[in-house]
């Protein structure tokens, strides 16, 4: 018996070495991957109504459905003032609690009926509604999705329960390190513009009002700052006919907001350290301005962001999580909006690896800056940027949401179908000139949360830290 058991214990112990063998020979008589198809260029028809509503129709042969997404440029965080921080978000969630016909529970049973569902969403750009059903209650959907966009009640029950699940959201997100992190590090890399602050706080919660939304949204919706994306089984014909039906007798209501201005890109970095006494361990969060979605820097920057830390195999998860043993997971890279962007990188460590951690980090941005990529690295984070890409857009909903964003950010309806074949054209002299302008180490702000006490010495060479509980 006990030979048998040795037999046993020597057979698993060898077993992974001569699996990895086997494999290693297998691969080695694999055909090489063959190359990567980008997205066939949709046709997208386009037109603009009377009352300036853009329309764009993308018609698509496959299941008996179809999607709308509307996007509603300048009503999303950056239309909200400091009093009100986070106030997009609250608003998007309540626009289909109500209308001037419906109630919430009469919305999500028409729109079920319908075989499909209806919803909002807030970003720093705009606010999105999304509707889909089926081809045979297509104009339906459109027409109730208009209802939610143009005329929300905000009744003042649903408002005040809102309002308290948002005040409970909040409490739960206090509470987490990287919550407070990152609303730190938006003010560091934004200073006083509206995309420093997007998280809510009670004071701004407290004082929404039914009131106070309808007066935004009037403000906020107007189609002369709106898109509407029509993907499925439909014809241009058809579609252009549902818009105009839902949208055609849209009007706006005085005059539009002033447009976003441009993020600062001269912020000076800071040194913050968020109290968390008895912490044991910190959370880190580096980051600088970066730069707007509509610039020739925009493809090559997300290459290099998924190169250094977009991923499981970044360089920065690499590094500190498999090599070094500091942490869970590490990220970095570029944030991207239409009237500016940010560059965040971040960990969650050990009390004692606080400050290896930051030196590990600046060790990548300045080698990103300074190497070349070798090509095997290229190649395959060309095809994890394309592969994702295209996996994520297979669907009409996610064609829809991805024009819809790319517009609220910025971009041509062409870039779509471009992206794949422009990231496979990034060169490794394109990667390192965005390492040397926008992962410089020196332009980082750092924010650590966690116990000063346990880790102020290991944060002396990295510059004169802010102690404080906010």
């Amino acid at each position: 018996m006990k030979k048998l058991m040795l037999t046993l214990a020597i057979s698993m112990l060898f077993a992974p070495a001569v699996h990895a063998a086997a494999n290693a020979s297998a691969s080695s008589t694999l055909p090489p991957y063959g190359k990567d198809k980008p997205i066939p260029a949709p046709q997208i028809a386009k037109k603009t109504l009377a009352n300036g509503l853009t329309v764009w129709v993308v018609p698509r042969n496959g299941l008996p459905r179809v999607d709308f997404v509307l996007a509603v440029r300048g009503a999303g965080f950056a239309a909200d003032d400091k009093q009100h921080s986070g106030f997009a978000n609250l608003m998007a969630g309540l626009l289909n609690e109500g209308t001037a016909k419906r109630d919430s529970r009469a919305i999500a049973e028409a729109a079920q009926g319908m075989g499909g569902s209806v919803g909002a969403s807030a970003s720093h750009d705009g606010i999105t509604v999304a509707g889909n059903a089926l081809t045979s209650n297509a104009a339906a959907m459109l027409q109730l999705l208009a209802e939610v966009a143009r005329t929300p009640s905000f009744p003042a029950g649903e408002v005040q329960l809102a309002k308290g699940n948002a005040l409970q959201g909040l409490k739960a997100s206090e509470a987490q390190p990287g919550f407070r992190a990152d609303r730190a590090l938006n003010k560091a890399i934004y200073g006083e513009h509206p995309y420093a602050t997007t998280a809510p706080t009670v004071e701004a919660i407290t004082s929404v009002s039914d009131a106070y939304l309808r007066a935004e949204h009037a403000k906020r919706f107007r189609p002369d700052r709106a898109l509407l994306v029509i993907t499925g089984r439909v014809t241009e014909a058809e579609a252009m006919k549902m818009a105009t039906a839902a949208f055609g007798d849209w009007k706006a209501e005085g005059a539009a907001l002033p447009e976003t201005p441009g993020a600062m890109l001269n912020m000076k970095p800071v040194r913050i350290v968020l109290a968390r006494a008895g912490s044991v361990q910190s959370t880190l969060r580096l980051g600088s301005p970066g730069t707007s979605a509509a610039t020739a820097d925009l493809v090559p920057l997300r290459l290099t962001s998924t190169i250094i830390g977009g991923g499981f195999s970044s360089r920065v998860n690499l590094n500190l999580r498999e090599e070094k043993g500091y942490t869970y997971g590490a990220s970095a890279g570029a944030r991207t909006y239409r009237n500016g962007g940010g560059i965040v990188g971040g960990a969650d460590v050990r009390n004692e690896v606080t400050g290896a951690s930051l030196k590990e980090f600046y060790g990548e941005y300045r080698r990103i800056g300074t190497e070349l990529v070798p090509e095997a690295e290229m190649s395959m984070n060309k095809r994890y940027v394309a592969g994702g890409y295209l996996i994520n857009n297979q669907l009409q909903k996610a064609v829809a949401a991805t024009l819809a964003n790319n517009w609220l950010i910025g971009l041509p309806p062409e870039f779509l179908g471009q992206y794949v074949t422009m990231i496979q054209k990034v060169t490794p002299e394109q990667v390192r000139e965005m390492g040397k302008k926008y992962f410089v180490p020196e332009n980082q702000s750092i924010v650590v949360v966690g116990d000063p006490a346990a880790i102020a010495a290991q944060l002396k060479e990295y510059g004169e830290f802010v102690v404080t509980d906010k």
